[in-house]
């Protein structure tokens, strides 16, 4: 079982993201996020790159976490496939992401993101685990 879910949200696309811990759902939300902009079994792990990134709070380091993921696929043209979420606290992640490359004629692309919003943003604890839901700008 994926630990997200789709959501619709008028103009834009949503997720709702689930995780026993904080690290599980931050790295659910990033799969999320690809697996909405392309065919993740088309993906390979072939290129890694870590992350570090801080933020006033859980909220802000969601959209920030997302935002720069989707900031290295757009200026270096890498589709993310698997997420090592290393480090995880309320106001910092460290994390090492793999992925490879966009090729033409290779992968799928399914939709453009164009940017991480703050609409509507919830991370909490709910139920023994973390629940996130994160609107994205089409």
């Amino acid at each position: 079982m994926k630990g997200y879910e789709i959501i619709d949200h008028t103009a834009d696309i949503g997720i709702k993201v689930y995780g026993k811990d904080l690290k599980e759902l931050f790295q659910c939300a990033a799969e999320a996020l690809f697996e909405i902009i392309c065919d993740l079994s088309e993906v390979a792990d072939s290129i890694e790159k870590g992350v570090t990134l801080e933020g006033d709070d859980l909220e802000q380091l969601m959209v920030v976490w997302l935002g720069e993921l989707l900031y290295l696929h757009e200026t270096e043209r890498i589709l993310f496939k698997r997420f090592e979420i290393k480090e995880l606290e309320n106001n910092s992640l460290s994390a090492t992401v793999y992925g490879e490359e966009f090729r033409e004629g290779h992968h799928t692309i399914r939709t453009v993101v164009k940017a991480v919003t703050y609409h509507q943003i919830q991370v909490e604890q709910k139920d023994g685990g973390w629940v996130s839901r994160v609107i994205f700008d089409l």
